[in-house]
C-alpha cells in the first residue's frame, strides 16, 4: 500500500490540474512526501496519504486565482472550460432581476441548483433571492478572493458522499488557515470603454504556535456599475438601428412616452399619443404597429454598482494530545445598485370617457370621442428605476476533532446565515394610486389632485410624488447542522488496509422571501418579485469503504442515505476505481445516482409575477405578423410554486486515463456521462406554444378583429418534473515544462468538448447557450525577479436562439489575459495585468435587446489594473 500511494501521490502532483500553467502545488508536493498523516481530499470523508482519488478533481491555488487577474470568484469559473449554461454573475441584474448581486456556477451546463458550492468541505446556505424566480443558489459573492486558500472542482455526481446538489459535481472552496505574519494587499482597474472601475485592499494576519493557530482576513472590495449605454453595441434596443442587419430585431418597448392610446373596449384599436403638447418623439413612433416606443437599453445595468466589505477568521487549539477545537467564522456585507428604465405599464390604467383630461375630449368628429380609454405608457416622468440592495451573510462552525489509535474523528456544529432588503427607492410608481390620480383625488383643502397620462409636462410635481412609491423586499435564508464523522483502518489486507468512513448528519433549512404588501396586491407593475416561505429538514447517514485490491488497485464504495421532511427518502450509491499499472500512468473510473431536492423556493413560491420575453405563437399563425404578433414581447407570467414536486434523479460515469510522458510531459483525458431525468423547471415558451388557446392557461384580452384570439394578458405557469436531460463529452488536460537560459517555462491546455447535449427542450450541443467546444491554453515564465502569464480563453460557436429560425451562428469568442510579476523589492510583489488585453467584444446575437448572450460571453471588454502585495 504504501508504494502504491507514493506512486498515485507523485503522479497526482505532477498534473494537478490548474486553470493556468502555474504549477503551484509543487510545496504542497514537498510538504505530503515528509508526512506520513492522513488528510481528507475533497469528494470523499476517507482519510487517505494521497491527494489522489478515483475521482476527477481540478484543483486552483491562490497563486492560480491571482495570475488570472479576476477580482472575484465568478470571474474565475466564468473562464472555466468546464462551466455552461446556467452560470451566472452580476452581469444583467438589471431592475428586473430576481437575484440582484448574486452569482453563481454551472458544472457541466446542468444549472447552478444542480452544483454544490462547499465551504471547507461543508454546505452553506443559499441565497434568500432565487435566480430566475425558482434557481436556488449559493451566492459565491460572499467568498473573497484573499480568504482562499485552494478551489477543488469535483468533476463527477457526488450525492453519495455529498447528498442533494451534487448533481453536476463539487466546489470545495479551501479557506486559508496557515498565516504566520501580516500580508497587505491592494488592487486598482479600470475598463477601456467606461465604468467597472474597481479598487480592493485586503489584510491578512495570523500565527501559529504548537498548541494553536489563528488566521484573520479583512477584505473591502468596490466597483463602480456598467451600464448597457457604456458599450456600442449594446446602447439601444433597436438592434435592427444599430447594427443595420435585416435580422435584426427592433426591441424597444411598445410602452412609450406619452405612449399609445387605445380603446379599452378594445386594445388592439389604437393609436400613437400624437395629440396635445405632449407627443411620441418622431424616433420612437411605429406607425406600422400603431405604437409608441421606447428604448430602454440606455437605462439598464449590465453590471451593477457594488461594494463588500467581508471578514473571515480560523482557528485551531490543541486540547491534548489527541483532541483539538476549532472553528471558522466568516462574515460580510455588500452593497449593490440595480438599473433599469422607468416602469412599463401595458394596459393595465384606464381613463373613462368623462374625465376632464381625455384628449379627445374637444374633437366631437373623432372615433375615440368620449370613449373609455386604456394605454401603453411608461412612468419616465418619474424618474429611472433604482433598487438598491443590502445583504449580510454570516458562517459560524465551531467543532472537534482527534484521533483514537489509528481512527480520526469529527464533531462540528454549524450556523449560516444570509439576510437581504431590496428597495426600490426611485422609478416605481403604485398602480392604485395612479388610478386613483388619473380619476382624480380630493385634497383636504378642497382642490382635485389629477395626473395626466397623456400631457407628461403638466403635471405638477405634487402628483407624481402621489404615484411614486417605495418598495421593501426581504429575504432570510438559515442552514443549521450538525456532523459526525469518523474514518480509519478496518483491517490489513495482502496489499493494504481497507479504509472505513462512516458518518451522520441533521440539517434544517429555511428560506423565507417577501415583498411588501403593494407587490402582493399587484399594485406594482413593469417590475419581477417574488414571494416565497418554506423550511424542512434531513437526516443522513453515508459510508465509503476503499478497497486495495491490488498493489496498483483501488476500489471505492459509497453510499448515502437522506431522510426529507418534505418529500421522502432517497438512496444514493457510488463505485469508483483508480488503476495505476507503472508509476507514469493511471486510470480511474466511477459510476452513481445523484439527486436534487426541489428547492423551497419551488415548492413555496407564492403568486409571483414575471416579464419573460416570449413570442405568440398560436397568435402568430392566425394573424399572421400583425400587431407584432409574431415578434418576441414581454409578457406577464404568474408562477407558483408546487408542493407536489419530486426530486430530480440521475445517474453518471466517468473514465480516465492519466499518463506522464516525460517528467515535463503530461496529460489526461476524462470521458463523463450524465442522465437526468425529471427535470424541475418551468418553460413559459413551451406553455405558450402549447396551451395558448386554453383560455384557463393564457388569459387574452377581447377583440374586433376576426380570426383573432387577441392580446396575452398573462401566462399562468408552474413548476413540474417536466423533462430528461442527457449529456456527455471530454476533459482535456495537457502540461509540459521547458528549462532553457532565457528562463523556465510552463504551457498548459484544458479543453471541455460537449459530445452530446440534449434536454426535454429539444436544445442540442451546439445550440443556444450551449457551444460544443471551450479551452484555454496557457504560458507561464519565470525568471530571476520576474514572472508572467499568458492565457488564451476560446468559446465556441453556437446557434442563435431556435425560435428566431435564424440560420446564422453566434460566433466564437477568443480573449488573451496577460500579467507580469516583479519580485525585486524585498517582501514586495507588483503586479500588472489585463483581462480580455486586447478589448473582444462579444458576438453579436439576435436573440435579446442588448445583442449578445450574457449567460455565456462578457461585456465588461479590457480591464487594465495593478496591484501591490507586502508581506511582513
Amino acid at each position: 500500500m504504501t508504494k502504491f500511494f507514493s506512486k498515485k501521490t507523485s503522479l497526482a502532483l505532477s498534473i494537478s490540474a490548474a486553470l493556468l500553467a502555474s504549477q503551484s502545488f509543487n510545496a504542497v508536493a514537498e510538504e505530503a512526501n515528509e508526512e506520513i498523516e492522513r488528510i481528507q481530499i475533497t469528494g470523499s470523508h476517507i482519510k487517505r496519504t494521497s491527494m489522489e482519488g478515483p475521482s476527477p478533481i481540478t484543483s486552483l491555488s491562490s497563486d492560480d486565482i491571482q495570475k488570472t487577474g479576476v477580482t472575484d470568484l465568478i470571474s474565475l469559473f466564468t473562464k472555466l472550460p468546464i462551466s455552461g449554461q446556467g452560470t451566472f454573475s452580476t452581469q444583467a441584474n438589471s431592475s428586473d432581476d430576481t437575484a440582484n448581486g448574486g452569482s453563481s456556477v454551472s458544472l457541466r451546463g446542468l444549472g447552478a441548483d444542480s452544483t454544490l458550492i462547499l465551504v471547507n468541505g461543508r454546505r452553506v446556505s443559499v441565497s434568500p433571492f432565487a435566480k430566475g424566480i425558482d434557481t436556488a443558489f449559493v451566492d459565491i459573492n460572499n467568498i473573497p478572493l484573499s480568504a482562499i486558500k485552494r478551489v477543488d472542482i469535483l468533476k463527477d455526481g457526488a450525492s453519495a458522499t455529498y447528498g442533494s446538489d451534487a448533481v453536476a459535481g463539487v466546489i470545495n472552496v479551501v479557506l486559508r488557515d496557515d498565516v504566520d505574519g501580516v500580508e497587505l494587499s491592494g488592487k486598482v482597474g479600470t475598463t477601456a470603454d467606461g465604468g467597472g472601475d474597481e479598487q480592493s485592499i485586503s489584510l491578512v494576519f495570523g500565527n501559529q504556535t504548537e498548541k494553536s493557530s489563528h488566521t484573520f482576513i479583512l477584505e473591502y472590495f468596490d466597483r463602480e456599475e456598467v451600464l448597457y449605454a457604456d458599450r456600442d453595441y449594446s446602447r439601444s434596443a433597436n438592434q435592427a438601428a444599430l447594427t443595420g442587419d435585416p435580422l435584426a430585431t427592433d426591441f424597444r418597448s411598445s410602452s412609450g412616452i406619452p405612449g399609445t392610446i387605445a380603446l379599452a373596449s378594445d386594445p388592439s384599436n389604437r393609436l400613437i399619443d400624437l395629440f396635445g403638447n405632449d407627443i411620441c418623439p418622431v424616433e420612437d413612433q411605429d406607425p406600422d404597429n400603431n405604437l409608441c416606443r421606447y428604448d430602454y437599453a440606455p437605462h439598464m445595468t449590465m453590471i451593477p454598482d457594488a461594494e463588500r466589505f467581508s471578514w473571515n477568521y480560523m482557528g485551531k487549539y490543541e486540547i491534548n494530545d489527541t483532541v483539538r477545537a476549532f472553528a471558522e467564522l466568516n462574515g460580510q456585507n455588500s452593497k449593490s445598485i440595480v438599473r433599469g428604465a422607468g416602469s412599463p405599464s401595458f394596459n393595465e390604467l384606464f381613463m373613462s370617457g368623462d374625465n376632464p383630461n381625455h384628449p379627445f375630449a374637444d374633437m366631437p368628429d373623432h372615433p375615440f370621442y368620449q370613449q373609455d380609454l386604456t394605454m401603453r405608457r411608461r412612468t419616465v416622468d418619474i424618474g429611472n428605476r433604482e433598487k438598491r440592495v443590502d445583504s449580510d451573510y454570516y458562517r459560524a462552525i465551531l467543532g472537534l476533532q482527534g484521533e483514537v489509535n489509528d481512527w480520526s474523528w469529527e464533531l462540528a456544529y454549524s450556523y449560516i446565515k444570509s439576510e437581504s432588503t431590496e428597495r426600490g427607492v426611485d422609478g416605481f410608481p403604485n398602480s392604485r394610486r395612479i388610478q386613483e390620480a388619473i380619476d382624480g383625488v380630493q385634497l383636504d383643502d378642497g382642490t382635485t389632485l389629477y395626473w395626466n397620462p397623456f400631457e407628461p409636462s403638466a403635471n405638477s410635481q405634487e402628483s407624481l410624488d402621489y404615484i411614486e412609491t417605495t418598495t421593501v423586499r426581504v429575504g432570510k435564508s438559515t442552514n443549521r447542522s450538525i456532523d459526525f464523522k469518523i474514518s480509519g483502518p478496518v483491517l490489513e489486507m495482502e496489499h493494504g488496509d481497507l479504509l472505513l468512513a462512516l458518518g451522520a448528519e441533521y440539517r434544517e433549512e429555511s428560506i423565507a422571501d417577501n415583498p411588501d404588501d403593494q407587490f402582493l396586491r399587484g399594485d406594482i407593475f413593469g417590475t419581477e418579485a417574488t414571494q416565497a416561505n418554506g423550511s424542512r429538514d434531513n437526516t443522513a447517514i453515508f459510508g465509503e469503504l476503499a478497497i486495495p485490491v491490488l498493489d496498483t488497485l483501488e476500489v471505492q464504495l459509497a453510499v448515502r442515505y437522506e431522510d426529507y421532511s418534505d418529500f421522502g427518502t432517497t438512496t444514493d450509491p457510488k463505485v469508483s476505481f483508480l488503476w495505476a499499472p507503472s508509476d507514469d500512468l493511471s486510470v480511474r473510473g466511477s459510476y452513481g445516482t445523484a439527486f436534487r431536492a426541489p428547492s423551497l423556493h419551488q415548492l413555496g413560491l407564492g403568486r409571483t409575477d414575471e416579464s419573460p420575453n416570449l413570442v405568440d405563437t398560436q397568435r402568430c399563425a392566425l394573424i399572421g405578423d400583425q400587431d407584432r404578433a409574431c415578434d418576441p414581447q414581454e409578457y406577464t407570467a404568474v408562477f407558483e410554486g408546487n408542493p407536489d414536486l419530486g426530486p430530480e434523479e440521475s445517474e453518471s460515469y466517468n473514465f480516465g486515463v492519466i499518463y506522464n510522458v516525460t517528467d515535463d510531459l503530461s496529460f489526461s483525458i476524462d470521458y463523463y456521462n450524465y442522465d437526468i431525468e425529471d427535470i424541475i423547471d418551468s418553460d413559459t415558451q413551451f406553455v405558450m406554444d402549447n396551451f395558448g388557446l386554453d383560455p384557463n392557461i393564457v388569459e387574452r384580452r377581447p377583440t374586433s378583429i376576426p380570426g383573432d384570439p387577441g392580446e396575452v394578458i398573462q401566462v399562468n405557469d408552474s413548476f413540474q418534473n417536466i423533462g430528461d436531460l442527457e449529456t456527455s463529452g471530454l476533459d482535456i488536460d495537457i502540461r509540459y515544462n521547458l528549462e532553457t537560459e532565457y528562463g523556465q517555462f510552463r504551457f498548459g491546455y484544458i479543453m471541455n468538448y460537449v459530445t452530446k447535449f440534449e434536454d426535454f427542450r429539444g436544445t442540442e450541443e451546439g445550440g443556444f447557450e450551449q457551444p460544443e467546444v471551450r479551452w484555454t491554453t496557457s504560458v507561464d515564465w519565470l525568471k530571476d525577479d520576474f514572472s508572467a502569464t499568458v492565457a488564451v480563453n476560446y468559446i465556441g460557436e453556437f446557434d442563435q436562439e431556435a425560435s428566431l429560425n435564424i440560420d446564422k451562428k453566434v460566433d466564437s469568442m477568443t480573449t488573451v489575459d496577460a500579467t507580469i510579476n516583479y519580485y525585486g523589492i524585498e517582501d514586495t510583489v507588483l503586479t500588472l495585468g489585463a483581462t480580455n488585453l486586447f478589448n473582444e467584444e462579444p458576438p453579436f446575437a439576435y436573440h435579446d435587446f442588448m445583442g449578445f448572450v450574457v449567460n455565456v460571453h462578457n461585456g465588461q471588454g479590457r480591464f487594465a489594473y495593478a496591484q501591490a502585495t507586502y508581506k511582513f
